[in-house]
């Protein structure tokens, strides 16, 4: 099993360690600024291809040859990795199981339905996949990761349509998985006006909005904004919890944020004990408070 894993100016996708250790420590850092890359995971075999600007197409062409002879191909589900997978399968005429939460020789296990099923695939001959950001988790290193070897390559040209403009991310639409802010709303917040009061409030802030499964089971928020064992993993460097007492099944989607402030009327909830941050009030007033304090006339 190889672990594919596409960089843009030496910047590792979400994921890229968990699918290097579903690999066995095995890498194939591909891209822009792969070696420095490189140089920032841990590994027991480590190849590197510098391949300039992002062509998912041009790339697969590229590699293509070169990871061949592997079995199992696995790719972060990054947008960039699931963008390059398809492509990478289509070029080696093998199948793809995307959205996997564990993969090993002979086939993978794969969410569905919004994470509500998950499905076992036993496949019979070489495939690729891409694993899911935050579900496996990783091991706590051993040893030094060994010097990269370069494998020279040269992307093919007219296989990609062409990039008129890179627009930087928009915390409103991006994947939570790859959020760096998130402010978060649960049972505590009233009704659906306060998640449109929390999207204004998001905005103020550059962050993305995200809920428990009791409020998109009510339907005030859409399913792919859900946080939990049944929803995204995320692992922000800022989370905002409002109204959320931190059952396990939320709890167990926020991976490793680096900073928590929770905000609850119970001192003594789950959430609160995780926080960095606990801002003992009712999550409804503090969001009134917040956001008269966001509009510019208040600045």
């Amino acid at each position: 099993m190889l672990a594919v894993i596409p960089v843009r100016d030496s910047a590792l996708p979400a994921g890229a360690a968990e699918a290097i250790a579903e690999c066995g420590g095995r890498a194939f850092i591909v891209g822009s600024g792969a070696a420095k890359a490189a140089s920032e995971i841990e590994a027991v075999d480590v190849r590197v291809s510098e391949l300039g600007a992002y062509a998912p197409g041009a790339w697969a062409d590229a590699i293509a040859p070169v990871v061949a002879s592997e079995h199992v191909i696995v790719l972060p589900s990054s947008p960039d990795g699931r963008d390059l997978a398809p492509r990478l399968a289509h070029r080696l005429a093998r199948p793809l199981l995307a959205g996997a939460i564990a993969v090993h020789r002979g086939g993978a296990a794969v969410a569905r339905y919004g994470g509500l099923v998950i499905e076992e695939f036993g496949v019979g001959e070489p495939f690729v996949a891409t694993l899911q950001p935050g579900v496996r988790g990783i091991e706590a290193g051993a040893g030094s990761t060994p010097a990269p070897v370069v494998v020279d390559v040269t992307p093919t040209d007219g296989r990609d349509c062409e990039v008129l403009e890179v627009l930087p991310p928009d915390a409103a639409t991006i994947d939570l998985a790859e959020a760096p802010r998130i402010v978060a709303g649960g049972a505590g917040l009233a009704d659906a006006t306060r998640f449109a009061q929390l999207q204004r409030i998001a905005s103020e802030l550059d962050a993305s909005v995200g809920a428990t499964r009791v409020v998109t089971d009510r339907g005030w928020m859409p399913h792919e904004r859900q946080i939990g064992t049944t929803g995204v993993v995320v692992s922000p460097e800022l989370y905002i919890a409002f109204g959320i007492s931190g059952a396990v099944q939320h709890t167990s989607g926020l991976g490793t944020p680096t900073h928590i402030v929770s905000v609850n009327v119970d001192p003594y909830c789950p959430m609160m004990q995780l926080a960095d941050l606990a801002i003992v009030s009712d999550a409804n007033a503090v969001l009134d408070e917040l956001e008269a304090r966001l509009q510019p006339a208040a600045r």
